[in-house]
């Protein structure tokens, strides 16, 4: 999540799923953003089949709105339907739960769930924070930008601490650098302070005390902006270039942290007891 717009959240749900599943293992991105721009870059007709909204108000409807991507990818439709869900549920008891309960009804199918969430901190975005493990926070280094990230971090630590906590095992997984432009001094400058504010809060009890700037950085790619409008992620749409390699390498840095080999046995995903499905924001 990143409640600036335009600084790389779809395109990170999209790729970082996509070279997740590539890696073997089952993924699911779900769109929760009434402009459905993950749909929109999966390939997805959202007038065919349930979306995120039909679940929301029904999730026993999870297996009718299921679409396979690719092998291990799935995703779960947007619908600019969503953009009434908080008109529609303004006084249900339950309105900051429905997520969390549409994730239950995957019954174990996924290893991994990216939610793209929407530019802002309504109940959708609530929604994705109750129901997630971890956020990630894709940004660009610029100033304004890392004024926007402590402004957030407030945020995820009203959900996750104190006695009306929604989300108590809520972290802040880290910051990916989007567009980056290596050569400047200032985008420097940024990451720097960025990564001097997560070594402070390591020694704090805060949900971002393990958090850190996630290396690659993703750069400036001109082939990540435009697979979106043939409906493909970047691994289908170029594989050769420059996003591609950054994407997967960033996949192959968060699963290395997330997946423990065990002698003889195929790898197994480092989860929460009781815990169904494991999600990330973004």
């Amino acid at each position: 999540m990143n409640q600036k717009g335009g600084v790389g959240k779809t395109t990170t749900t999209v790729n970082l799923a996509a070279a997740i599943a590539r890696a073997g293992h089952p993924t699911l991105v779900l769109d929760l953003d009434p402009q459905a721009h993950a749909t929109l870059g999966l390939g997805l007709d959202n007038s065919a089949g349930g979306t995120i909204y039909d679940l929301l108000h029904d999730a026993s409807a999870t297996p009718s709105a299921l679409r396979e991507i690719a092998p291990n990818l799935f995703a779960i439709a947007s619908h600019t339907d969503l953009a009434a869900f908080e008109t529609d549920l303004a006084g249900a008891p339950d309105r900051l739960a429905r997520l969390e309960r549409v994730l239950g009804a995957t019954e174990r199918q996924f290893e991994f769930v990216l939610i793209d969430c929407p530019p802002s901190l309504g109940l959708l975005t609530l929604n994705a924070l109750a129901a997630a493990d971890e956020v990630l926070i894709p940004m660009q280094a610029h100033f304004l930008a890392l004024q926007g990230v402590g402004k957030l971090l407030e945020t995820v630590n009203l959900l996750a601490t104190g006695p009306q906590a929604i989300n108590p095992r809520l972290t802040v997984a880290g910051v990916v650098l989007c567009m980056h432009d290596t050569g400047s001094t200032h985008t420097r400058e940024v990451v720097a302070d960025l990564e001097a504010f997560f070594a402070q809060a390591a020694e704090q009890n805060v949900p971002w005390r393990a958090a850190k700037v996630l290396r690659p950085a993703i750069r400036r790619n001109i082939k990540l902006a435009e697979s979106p409008s043939f409906g493909k992620t970047i691994f289908d749409y170029a594989p050769q270039a420059s996003g591609a390699e950054d994407y997967k390498q960033l996949a192959d840095a968060f699963l290395a942290g997330r997946i423990r080999p065990e002698a003889g046995e195929p790898p197994v995903v480092v989860t929460r007891a009781a815990h169904e499905t494991t999600g990330a924001t973004a």
